[in-house]
């Protein structure tokens, strides 16, 4: 059971990681730097590239952040492994989009200095912040783990 848990977690890792890798070697083959094409009235690609975190958080931080972030990916990788020792089937695949998005996005970091983003949703003169593929998984598995933190709380209230 806890090899099927640690396998599971790696193969949604692996679909994720060659997902984001592939769509952002098309935008970087494909774009230039601030390119746009709109796809949707609320929709374009575009490609952009964040040295921060999420929202461009610390991204004016000098380059050290480029480190400290890959530093933090790597940390993650290996927790998300020892973690996925002990997983339901649910949190393994949870755990393992967040783990494709943070080897994804750390590859980014370590070969280029920033990650490469290229979604953008907007509606009027509001933006959203660009954002990929990995960033939608490690989205998608947070909220997974929300789901199954709420279901554990239930779990645990309701009487057998």
């Amino acid at each position: 059971m806890i090899q099927s848990q640690v396998k599971l977690g790696w193969w949604i890792a692996g679909v994720v990681l060659i997902l984001d890798q592939a769509s952002k070697f098309a935008i970087l083959a494909t774009f230039d730097t601030y390119e746009r094409l709109n796809l949707l009235p609320v929709f374009d690609l575009v490609l952009v590239f964040n040295t921060g975190a999420a929202f461009s958080f610390l991204a004016e931080f000098g380059g050290a952040q480029r480190w400290i972030f890959l530093a933090i990916a790597l940390l993650a990788v290996v927790l998300i492994h020892r973690w996925l020792k002990d997983a339901r089937p649910f949190v393994a695949i949870s755990l393992g989009l967040i783990l494709g998005g943070a080897i994804g996005n750390g590859i980014d970091r370590a070969w280029q200095g920033a990650v490469t983003d290229f979604l953008l949703v907007y509606y009027q003169d509001w933006y959203f912040p660009a954002f990929n593929l990995a960033d939608c998984a490690i989205t998608l598995g947070a909220i997974g783990m929300i789901i199954d933190a709420f279901q554990e709380f239930r779990r645990e209230r309701t009487p057998t």
